[in-house]
């Protein structure tokens, strides 16, 4: 099997078929290592505040080679086989490993249980930046919170947490049900819990989270977005009125 890159196939791993999962992430980190821009790897570093390795990849060009080399596991070894890669994968120490990790899964949610939920949330304690997080947590938990609502006592366990990024995964795993306006209640009830936190990177997960909610649901997000404006940080709140119109952002930040 090869992970093909867009204009780099010389440096695609050979196509061997290999029998393990172990085996198949070695080979994928290979491509990776291989087909990254040291030139882009050098400038990656700028979006964040700790040390991140990276083989400098684009995000498009790393979901292409990670969903062509999907269908070729699929192919040959099944979906079981393919989360164990995964996992194994999402163990490494480079930035595109762990996101090639969640592409590999990305979408298929649909066939997901509880095992792999419990899998996943054993992920964030392998977390080592923003951009890993949101991958795993905005592409594969937030879609299980959604298809089994009760997963959300897990996230309110998240809050809880003295990891700052299991505290943010509270935050980012309720995202994806605001475009149905699910779990508004939970969704102030998990606001007011971190309004407290003085950790940035929760305070951002928990704008990002009022952002989208007073997108597709102003109507009973304006007057909460009121009510907590005094207590509220203010990186939380100008980021929760980002959507709105500029009238009634000035009055939620006045």
């Amino acid at each position: 099997m090869r992970m093909r890159t867009p204009g780099a196939d010389k440096h695609a791993p050979s196509s061997k078929v290999l029998d393990t999962p172990s085996a198949v992430a070695a080979q994928v980190r290979g491509a990776l290592k291989d087909g990254g821009s040291a030139e882009h790897a050098a400038g990656v570093q700028w979006f964040f505040k700790d040390e991140v390795k990276s083989h400098g990849w684009y995000t498009a060009d790393l979901r292409r080679a990670a969903v062509c080399f999907r269908r070729e596991v699929r192919k040959e070894h099944g979906i079981d086989f393919l989360v164990d890669v995964a996992d194994h994968l999402f163990s490494g120490s480079v930035l595109e490993e762990r996101v090639a990790a969640v592409f590999l899964l990305e979408k298929l949610d649909g066939e997901f249980g509880d095992c792999e939920f419990k899998l996943f949330e054993s992920w964030l304690d392998r977390i080592s930046s923003w951009a890993d997080h949101d991958a795993l947590v905005h592409s594969l938990i937030a879609p299980m919170v959604v298809a089994r609502p009760t997963r959300t006592r897990t996230v309110f366990q998240w809050a809880q947490s003295p990891n700052r990024w299991h505290r943010r995964a509270a935050c980012v795993a309720l995202i994806r049900g605001t475009g149905a306006k699910k779990f508004f209640t939970k969704i102030t009830k998990l606001s007011n819990i971190l309004l407290v936190d003085e950790d940035d990177m929760v305070q951002k997960g928990l704008g990002w989270l009022l952002r989208e909610t007073a997108k597709f649901d102003a109507k009973r997000t304006v007057p909460y977005l009121m009510k907590i404006r005094g207590r509220a940080p203010r990186l939380v709140l100008r980021t929760a009125c980002e959507t709105l119109p500029v009238a009634v952002r000035r009055r939620i930040l006045a």
